[in-house]
């Protein structure tokens, strides 16, 4: 079940509310989420809710098992063990082709269906079992509530990835269905498919054609296909995630922010704190700190210091640790060459800039810039935003090469004269209106994020500061917008979202 369906938002999602504010209690209560996560989950995985039960059960029963004896062979079994239900369902077609391929064997390829939101629900239950590991909380002995903390179907298909710290307290406590959570969670769904159904269904079809046949267009439609696909992930996937957290809190469960306006971002570091940031969260736990701090990168970095200096010993073992994070955030995304790519080119630009932060900021200095002024910012914006473009090129290439060939004709092939050619909307697959029709959008967007941006306040808190009225007015706004600009309907399929197969 997606949330963009009739039948969600509909009958699902109506009943689902109703059963948790007629049952008492708390125990109640959490057995009708429990049982709302199972079904929302099964009605379109039959078979794979089994993988997400026997997910469920192996770190419920090793949680137990590491409380009595924190042993790090049993965390590394278990972590084996999660890992390789990923392996197999995720990355076992990759491994093999690639096998064939460097030992010129002919081992049958594995065709595996990838379970809707598998390194989700993964990644957040192996975060839970190296934090027994860690005693930062005691075993969960409940395995129905170990069970609601995997299952969760507000993120379960899409994330966000959520703490065990953080949300177990937010769903075992209880909530009763209040109007002040509606109003919030309603407003916040209603942004979600504006975002979603408004801009980023309108641009997808570019996005998907003109990457598959590359060779047969010029530079520049390549390179606005790219800039689409800016706009689109970014509405299509924070879209979703605003759906998400707007179920959530119809319930009175509070979902972690996974966007922060990422575009505003003035470096690349920044960004990734930015942009999906419940991942980039659990990447730093559980990954890059414990790479960054082993023994081994401490004896590398005491090697560099005794060769190298100072400088060198403390940012370098950082670096590499920063760029093996990378390359798992590209392995993470799909299992393709393209996306080690994506990882391999932010990993890389961190390591750089960090190595050379010091350089910079004599630059700066020099230069007298600082690091308040208006024009540098914009700049520094700007620069990030095409280091960014250059990375979502490995995203919608069909393969390694294809994204550098594709980038080389965004330079190389590009003419402005064609931007004024109608001939343009042709070849990009969309009409002039609907490109009209997005660009309005995303210039409302653009407002409503600069004044977020600048006040640090949400949109939903600055509307409901306002009272009733202008809470109904923008909800009414909003509806009858992606009720009469969304894409929808009959020979449309909208109910597809980016992140729904990671």
């Amino acid at each position: 079940m997606v949330f963009s369906s009739l039948l969600f938002l509909y009958a699902f999602l109506p009943v689902c509310l109703l059963l948790y504010f007629l049952v008492p209690g708390l125990t109640g209560k959490n057995i009708v989420l429990l049982c709302a996560s199972l079904v929302f989950y099964a009605w379109g995985e039959p078979v794979y809710v089994f993988l997400m039960l026997a997910v469920a059960a192996l770190n419920w029963g090793f949680g137990l098992l590491l409380e009595k004896r924190p042993e790090k062979l049993w965390l590394a079994l278990c972590v084996a063990l999660n890992l390789a239900s990923l392996v197999v369902f995720k990355y076992a077609g990759f491994l093999v082709e690639n096998c064939n391929a460097l030992f010129g064997t002919a081992f049958r390829v594995p065709q595996i269906s990838l379970p809707i939101g598998i390194s989700f629900y993964t990644f957040q239950s192996m975060g839970y079992i190296i934090d027994i590991y860690r005693e930062k909380f005691p075993a969960e002995r409940n395995f129905g509530k170990m069970l609601l903390f995997t299952s969760f179907f507000p993120q379960i298909v899409q994330g966000p990835i959520s703490f065990y710290s953080d949300l177990s307290g937010k769903l075992y406590e209880g909530h009763d269905i209040s109007f002040s959570n509606i109003k919030q969670g309603v407003l916040l769904i209603t942004w979600g498919f504006f975002k979603k159904l408004v801009i980023a269904d309108r641009l997808v079809n570019t996005v998907l054609t003109i990457p598959a046949e590359y060779e047969k267009h010029s530079g520049t439609v390549i390179l606005i296909t790219a800039l689409f696909y800016a706009v689109q992930l970014y509405a299509d996937f924070s879209g979703g995630i605003d759906i998400s957290r707007g179920v959530s809190q119809l319930f009175g469960i509070d979902l972690a922010e996974n966007f922060r306006r990422p575009y505003f971002s003035r470096n690349i570091s920044e960004y990734w704190h930015r942009w999906h940031i419940t991942l980039g969260a659990w990447l730093r736990e559980y990954l890059f700190y414990p790479i960054a701090m082993s023994k081994l990168f401490q004896k590398f970095g005491r090697s560099l210091k005794k060769h190298f200096g100072m400088k060198i010993s403390k940012v370098l073992p950082v670096s590499i640790a920063s760029l093996i994070t990378f390359i798992v955030v590209g392995i993470w995304h799909g299992a393709y060459w393209r996306y080690v790519g994506f990882g391999l080119w932010n990993g890389l630009i961190i390591m750089v800039s960090t190595l050379l932060e010091d350089k910079y900021a004599v630059w700066k200095k020099t230069l007298h810039i600082r690091d308040t002024n208006k024009l540098f910012i914009l700049f520094q914006m700007f620069r990030t935003f095409l280091i960014v473009l250059v990375g979502y090129y490995f995203d919608i290439a069909p393969g390694f090469t294809a994204a550098l060939k594709m980038m080389w004709l965004s330079i190389t092939d590009f003419h402005i004269s064609e931007l004024a050619d109608p001939a343009i909307f042709d070849a990009l697959g969309v009409s002039s209106a609907s490109l009209i029709l997005v660009a309005i959008a995303v210039l409302a967007l653009l407002v409503c994020s600069i004044v977020q941006e600048c006040s640090g306040r949400t949109l939903r808190e600055m509307i409901c500061s306002k009272g009733f009225w202008a809470e109904a007015g923008v909800f009414l706004l909003l509806f009858w917008v992606v009720a009469i600009f969304g894409v929808y309907g009959p020979g449309t399929n909208p109910a597809e979202f980016v992140y729904m197969q990671f």
